[in-house]
């Protein structure tokens, strides 16, 4: 049943997502949330309402017309802002707090790891880090890494 769905997206003026009922309610503020946001994005994904009630559930993004793909995939871009970390530069020191500089996929940055807590496995390979402003970085595979990025990381892991 690929792109058959019984509701209707769209934005309002505002650039809100609109979700429109079989029945013809319309909810404004409607969130998509992926339930498995790094290691499988396109594969479950709830639309939410205002008040935190599901709407909907999407098994597969893929199954999704094309134009309510595109409007959720926008919508998940502007809230997940998550730079992946390609290389690792520098690093003050392997005693936290220390400052990183890594490469991301959005360009170089500078942060700092307030401890080793910091860095979250994700999967065998993945990593999770939180920097000392909240931010998140990614490290979809540290052994894809070159070898002087894994050596930083190694001592903090």
């Amino acid at each position: 049943m690929s792109g058959m769905v019984d509701y209707q997206l769209s934005r309002n003026t505002f650039g809100r997502l609109v979700f429109t009922e079989p029945s013809g309610l319309m909810q404004e503020g409607v969130v998509p949330v992926r339930s498995f946001p790094i290691t499988d994005p396109d594969q479950g994904i709830a639309l939410i309402d205002s008040h935190g009630h599901e709407l909907a559930w999407i098994d597969q993004l893929a199954d999704l017309p094309q134009e309510y793909r595109a409007l959720i995939e926008s919508e998940l871009a502007n809230r997940e802002f998550i730079p992946e970390i390609k290389r690792l530069l520098k690093v003050s020191g392997f005693v936290t707090p220390s400052t990183w500089q890594v490469e991301t996929d959005r360009g170089d940055a500078t942060f700092i790891l307030k401890g080793e807590e910091d860095i979250r496995r994700l999967t065998v390979s993945s990593l999770m880090i939180t920097d000392s402003h909240g931010t998140h970085l990614l490290i979809r595979d540290r052994l894809a890494l070159d070898r002087h990025s894994r050596k930083l990381l190694d001592h903090f892991l």
